[in-house]
């Protein structure tokens, strides 16, 4: 059944009424949620506030490396340390190297850019911290729904967004309604706030809807695979930060490694790759398991347990790709906007600055009497934000990177270490990008096949084992929600060209291509194993792949990520 079909037999649906829906409840929309109810606070009025979270409590779907600048929290609470914030572990170092297949080279401390640089800043658990703001938000009066998926944007009659419908719950992989089936629940509010992370479900509706993307470069995305181990004291740094460049990746290919040195003798450490690459064969998990075996990351985790694994798409494109944030009835905030410093591979201050900057304009419209207009305040707040200044600063950072990786280095170290020691504090050019991201891969035929080494088990595994330790699970029986817009397009233009690129670019084992009983081929579809990282929805090179809300709840259940 069609949701239209399934709304005309159950429907109507439940509606509540709030000043403010916000959808996501990531560090961008508590954040929102939180400045909102502080603003009210401070001058005794009530602003009516709730979050949906699909997962299944914050915290659970989130992922980051992460080294956190506190700026944005300090400004949020600026008394975080007497309530209990889990900031716990202060940077101690930064080791930037670049690699070799054997060897690293450490670049000295002088000549780091500045955005390499991470004094005063803190490694943490974004998961803990997206947690505790729930529990800040909860606090102030914020009601948050974990569990429950926004799957559809409502609209008035003039076109502005009314709020949000949430999914319906038991339905079947027939599409029939079964024993459990609960009819989802409609969220009306005078603004709407998404804040779903990169390539938000909803969001990425909205940029199309509203053209907001029309001017702007096109958004680039990278996907981030992180594990977390625990390693015996005696190989524990705690507040060490290490970034590479180099191998494994080609010169023509954007990726790079991090490691951060937790408290409680834990590392937490992870490979970025740009989903711009060329090259179908390239596996991005693969890259990230042959990168640990390097000499200069072996060390700091052999000996140790593996406890944690994930990953997640980043949105990268800066402020050059940054859409327009705003549209009658609503605003993007966080990483459903694009806010993050990929030259720094920093996005929580961002999202928790950029929610703060939309709550002002919120609470202003809303006591003066407004709804479903257009926050201009937010924009403008922005502009003449520090969040700006940083953003500008680095705007061409991934753009030099596309022209190669020497290229890319040389001009990082002019724009962020040579220009701010002359006085210069932003570049005086600007570098602009034409093509999206599923678009740059090459044929098979011109490309050469990469051979990955087996996983030993104890430093590098496979996906399926993986998945298991980010504890994702689905509800088996319910419509898959990685759909197809045509069936047949997978084996007739991504196999026959690209090899079949979506069965390597996937960290979680979704899709692979099996045979028929007559020997042809086909794309299987394991939805279960998704852990929401978004990268299909991206990189696949003909957009045939749309991820679409699954039920309430599922997914990963991310513990010290």
């Amino acid at each position: 059944m069609t949701n239209e079909e399934i709304l005309a037999q159950y429907g109507p649906r439940e509606a509540m009424e709030y000043d403010v829906v916000v959808v996501g409840g990531g560090p961008g929309g508590l954040s929102t949620a939180i400045r909102l109810k502080q603003l009210a606070a401070e001058k005794g009025q009530d602003v009516s506030v709730v979050v949906l979270e699909k997962g299944s409590e914050p915290g659970a779907h989130i992922l980051s490396g992460a080294v956190m600048d506190p700026r944005a929290i300090n400004e949020l609470f600026p008394n975080w340390k007497e309530l209990g914030a889990p900031l716990n572990q202060a940077v101690t170092g930064d080791d930037v190297l670049f690699l070799s297949e054997t060897g690293a080279r450490r670049t000295p401390n002088l000549l780091v850019p500045d955005c390499f640089h991470n004094e005063g800043n803190y490694v943490i658990s974004l998961g803990a911290l997206t947690k505790w703001l729930g529990e800040q938000a909860e606090a102030l009066g914020v009601e948050i729904f974990p569990g429950f998926t926004a799957a559809e944007v409502l609209y008035n009659e003039d076109g502005s967004v009314k709020g949000v419908a949430t999914g319906n719950m038991g339905i079947g992989k027939d599409g029939q309604p079964h024993d459990g089936f609960q009819l989802g629940m409609e969220l009306h509010a005078k603004y709407t706030v998404f804040a779903e992370g990169a390539r938000g479900h909803l969001g990425k509706q909205l940029i199309a809807k509203y053209k907001l993307d029309e001017g702007k470069d096109p958004q680039s995305y990278a996907i981030g695979i992180k594990e977390l181990w625990e390693v015996p004291a005696e190989q524990a740094k705690p507040g060490l930060v290490v970034h590479t460049a180099g191998w494994p990746m080609d010169n023509s290919t954007y990726g790079g490694g991090f490691l951060y040195h937790l408290e409680g003798n834990k590392i937490t450490l992870g490979f970025v790759t740009g989903l711009d690459y060329q090259n179908p064969y390239l596996s991005p998990f693969e890259e990230m398991q042959r990168w640990k075996t390097h000499p200069a990351i072996r060390k700091h985790i052999e000996g140790g347990k593996r406890i944690g694994y994930g990953a997640r798409a980043i949105t990268a494109g800066g402020l050059l790709s940054l859409p327009k944030t705003i549209f009658p009835g609503g605003a993007l905030v966080g990483c459903d906007a694009g806010y993050l410093n990929a030259s720094r591979i920093k996005g929580s201050h961002a999202a928790i600055k950029s929610g703060m900057l939309a709550a002002e304009a919120l609470y202003d419209a809303i006591t003066g009497g407004r709804a479903h207009d257009e926050l201009n305040a937010y924009p403008v707040a922005f502009a003449q934000s520090w969040l700006y200044e940083e953003l500008d600063k680095s705007r061409n950072f991934k753009q030099w990177f596309k022209k190669g990786n020497l290229v890319g280095a040389i001009m990082t170290g002019i724009e962020q270490w040579f220009l701010p020691r002359i006085g210069i504090k932003t570049p005086p050019w600007t570098v602009h990008r034409k093509e999206a991201d599923h678009t740059r891969l090459k044929p098979a035929a011109e490309c050469q096949p990469i051979a990955y080494p087996k996983p030993d088990g104890q430093l590098t595994f496979d996906r399926l084992s993986s998945v298991f330790i980010s504890n994702t699970n689905h509800a088996e029986d319910q419509p898959a929600h990685l759909t197809l817009k045509d069936a047949s397009v997978p084996v007739a233009v991504n196999l026959a060209k690209f090899a079949g690129p979506e069965q390597r670019y996937c960290p979680a084992g979704v899709y692979e291509f099996v045979k028929n009983d007559d020997g042809s081929d086909r794309l299987q579809i394991n939805a279960q194993n998704c852990v929401h990282c978004k990268t299909c929805d991206i990189k696949d090179p003909t957009q045939n792949i749309v991820w679409v809300t699954p039920e309430g709840g599922g997914g990963p259940n991310y513990s010290g990520m």
